[in-house]
């Protein structure tokens, strides 16, 4: 007599073993990793920003869920000590990763597209870290009580202090490649404006103000709409014309965010290439000051292009490791190690690599350059005494007070008598 199974049987043993599985750390932990390969293949492939391509993520996206995936299957293969670091290192990471960029967007305008994975990450991190914890509670050699607690206080000593060096470059260089500012802040230009908007030879949307010029020059304030209205608004008051405009990734504008500027030397050019195309703009008079990271970005365009009559860049300081090792000393060596993290982490959330280093474009600048240098900065900005010395053309340079882009709020009269009349003399010098 032959016993036939009932067409049900099979699905219920299937589903029993998985809920069995779930419940061993094994399964907890590939159940967090999978979160966290999904949510790089929604991010990077299915519901990329507006503008860019899946094509734009290839590699970088593909060696990201190659990690989560190879971790997954690796878990159980490892000891116990290892899994539990690795658990918690990358639990941690994937919170950052949720909070930095979906939890930032959700509360800024509610969530969308891949903000939904992305939410999930949070949860998904904090269980991997708890599994990480715990597997590193238990795991134990064979020793005296005292022993195996020396043992786990050494362990949480090494995971503190190399916290800083390991999980907070990448967190870094994640977050400046994800987030930016979701708003269009409110126009205080001291002048009416247009809304604009131009193409980037990469195809991407960019939005701006416009405010026309009185006495023939344009000026590009950069980056965005928000700390550059300043000196956007004591330009205009001396009848300059002004352009500000949301770079990629940020406000209005297309692409993705990339707070240390990686690729953002193509929405200059593009800004260059509207204002040229303007009857009402001299293109032999557009200058340009940039703030920090778009001091950065202003050197880099002013070496790459003729189109920059003057530029002042304030602020300019470290955007990969390119520019840190060239520090000076005993500065030299974190910076090298914490940016040699970041610009791998950046290269792998972008696809793309590093820019040139700005000691090594600085001396192609043959256009009048505005060095300011704040006293004291921040970011590697003591650079900026190098950049101005590689320099080859017509230069200046002001050790200002008032910290990092503080040099107009701290000394008003002296920032107006330093960044006007640069303009006035190299803008303005062969008006009639």
């Amino acid at each position: 007599m032959s016993t036939v199974a009932h067409p049900s049987a099979e699905p219920r043993a299937a589903a029993t073993r998985v809920a069995a599985a779930l419940r061993t750390e094994t399964g907890l932990a590939r159940v967090a990793l999978g979160v966290g390969a999904l949510h790089v293949v929604d991010d990077n492939f299915l519901q990329p920003e507006p503008g860019v391509s899946p094509r734009d993520h290839l590699w970088g996206g593909l060696v990201q869920v190659a990690l989560f995936v190879g971790l997954a299957w690796a878990y159980p293969r490892l000891r116990a000590g290892l899994r539990g670091i690795l658990a918690v290192y990358v639990g941690l990471f994937m919170i950052v990763m949720g909070a930095g960029e979906a939890g930032y967007y959700t509360r800024e305008d509610g969530p969308s597209g891949d903000d939904y994975t992305g939410l999930l990450m949070i949860p998904a991190g904090a269980l991997l870290a708890g599994i990480g914890l715990v597997t590193l509670w238990r795991s134990r050699r064979a020793g005296s009580v005292v022993r195996r607690y020396a043992r786990r206080v050494a362990l949480a000593l090494a995971f503190l202090v190399t916290l800083p060096f390991v999980i907070f470059p990448f967190a870094e260089a994640y977050v400046v490649t994800h987030s930016a500012r979701a708003y269009v802040p409110t126009p205080q230009l001291g002048a009416a404006h247009e809304n604009v908007s131009f193409t980037t030879s990469d195809g991407l949307r960019l939005h701006g103000w416009f405010v026309p010029s009185k006495n023939g020059a344009t000026v590009i304030s950069f980056p965005g709409r928000k700390g550059p209205q300043d000196p956007a608004r004591l330009l205009v008051s001396e009848g300059y014309g002004v352009l500000l405009f949301d770079r990629r990734g940020e406000g209005e504008s297309d692409g993705d965010p990339n707070a240390l500027g990686w690729g953002g030397t193509r929405d200059l050019e593009a800004a260059i290439a509207y204002l040229r195309s303007r009857p009402d703009v001299d293109p032999d008079r557009i200058g340009g000051v940039g703030l920090s990271v778009g001091g950065e970005m202003m050197l880099q365009a002013a070496a790459e292009t003729d189109d920059f009559k003057a530029v002042v860049s304030e602020g300019a300081g470290i955007r990969s490791v390119r520019e840190a090792v060239h520090m000076d000393g005993i500065e030299k060596v974190a910076p090298s190690w914490l940016f040699g993290l970041v610009t791998a982490g950046t290269a792998v959330f972008t696809s793309d690599l590093p820019p040139p280093s700005l000691t090594d474009l600085s001396a192609q600048i043959t256009e009048p350059v505005l060095f300011i240098h704040a006293i004291p900065g921040q970011g590697g900005e003591t650079l900026t005494e190098k950049y101005y010395e590689a320099a080859t053309g017509r230069k200046e340079y002001w050790a200002a007070p008032g910290g990092h882009t503080g040099a107009l709020d701290a000394a008003p009269q002296e920032y107006e008598r330093r960044v006007v009349k640069f303009f006035d003399r190299n803008l303005l010098r062969s008006s009639a």
